[in-house]
């Protein structure tokens, strides 16, 4: 009877905690879902006091990589969607004016670049370009292939590309698995690579990159900092995601034989000490996809921002508690990093996200515009003050 008593209180203990936890479950989707209706959502954001977040755009599906032509029409890519868009804002309200699909049907076309007025579009093995796009955004000209001697492998196949301060157009290859070594049979992959503006030239520029998707230059030293996504399956808390800069040619970053500095793969770590590499400027968080990195180069944001970092953090796949679904902030003094820093959080809610930002970019007046390719939209990011009632 005693013992029935026993096994009876543990079946009601265990069962209230399954409960407690059921309940705290449907409120965290509650306030998940309370954040999509409308632009309810940007009323999850916080931001430091005097900042405010809007709508640039909506319904820009699966909205990626970023590029800002000199006339002022931003240029969007996207992966799973296949499409590349156009968004100008002819009335310069800071909001787009329309949508304008450029082009359709194309392989994770998520990194874009724009040069002398041509828009160049990364798909997974080649790199294209439409010539005098924005006088025909409405009729765009055939692609002209820029290079397409570059992997087919769809896994991390997805390219985020941007042109130098040397006039080189600056392409990533990623590993084509979550951990492996390929650097004997084919060395492009685990790079940053670059080329001529014609697609001659191809070079690695720097190795041991598992899967760089944002980098930018310092507006200063004009040296290459890049963010890397760390491997999976090695818990939730390691490895961690890089900054990592790139003052040179020739570096090597580790993969796949050491991770965020410090750490040996079980498999790959006894083939090479990690000593023997370029450790990473910052260990950002473990598994929160760190991708579009920019130097904030305006000046509507208070002076303590300026050659400042901001990081977008998609958001963790397979962590039991997700983290990142962020923007974040790393703070330089003198070049070197001295803090990293949520700047704007909310679009994960609970165990839920209604959002997942992609790319960041300074706009000519000095607000920062975010990419969500969850929620389909662009955001602006702009500083009123403090003490005007802003998020």
């Amino acid at each position: 009877m005693a013992r029935r008593q026993i096994f009876m209180g543990i079946l009601r203990v265990i069962g209230f905690i399954v409960l407690i936890f059921a309940v705290y479950a449907i409120i965290q989707n509650m306030q998940a879902q309370e954040c999509t209706e409308g632009e309810s959502g940007l009323d999850c954001i916080e931001l430091p006091p005097g900042f405010s977040i809007e709508y640039y755009a909506e319904n820009v599906e699966n909205a990626r990589s970023m590029t800002l032509s000199p006339n002022g029409t931003l240029f969007v890519g996207s992966r799973n969607a296949g499409n590349v868009y156009a968004l100008p804002d002819r009335d310069r309200d800071n909001r787009a004016d329309e949508l304008i699909v450029i082009a359709e049907g194309l392989n994770m076309p998520n990194g874009v670049a724009f040069r002398n007025g041509s828009l160049y579009v990364a798909e997974v093995s080649r790199v294209i370009r439409y010539d005098d796009i924005e006088s025909r955004l409405e009729d765009p000209p055939e692609p002209v292939i820029v290079n397409d001697s570059f992997p087919t492998d769809q896994s991390h196949g997805w390219k985020y590309i941007k042109f130098g301060p040397d006039g080189k157009l600056y392409v990533p290859v990623g590993a084509p698995c979550n951990v492996c070594n390929r650097e004997e049979d084919d060395e492009r992959y685990a790079t940053i690579m670059r080329m001529e503006a014609n697609g001659s030239g191809l070079e690695v520029f720097a190795r041991g990159i598992r899967n760089s998707v944002g980098f930018a230059w310092h507006p200063e030293t004009e040296e290459l900092w890049f963010t890397d996504n760390g491997r999976d399956w090695l818990g939730d808390d390691l490895p961690p995601d890089e900054l990592n800069r790139a003052p040179e040619p020739g570096l090597h970053f580790g993969f796949p034989f050491c991770h965020g500095g410090d750490i040996p793969d079980p498999e790959f770590g006894e083939l090479r000490d990690c000593e023997e590499f370029t450790p990473p400027e910052v260990k950002l968080g473990p598994h929160v996809a760190a991708l579009g990195m920019t130097f904030y180069t305006g000046t509507m944001f208070p002076e303590e921002y300026r050659n400042q970092t901001f990081i977008a953090e998609h958001g963790s796949w397979n962590r039991k508690i997700p983290i990142g679904y962020r923007v974040t902030l790393v703070r330089l003094e003198n070049g070197t990093p001295v803090s990293y820093e949520a700047f704007a959080e909310g679009w994960l809610q609970g165990f839920s996200s209604w959002g997942r930002p992609v790319d960041v970019l300074v706009m000519p007046d000095g607000a920062l515009l975010v990419s969500d390719d969850k929620n389909d939209a662009i955001y602006r990011i702009s500083y009123l003050g403090t003490g005007q009632g802003v998020i």
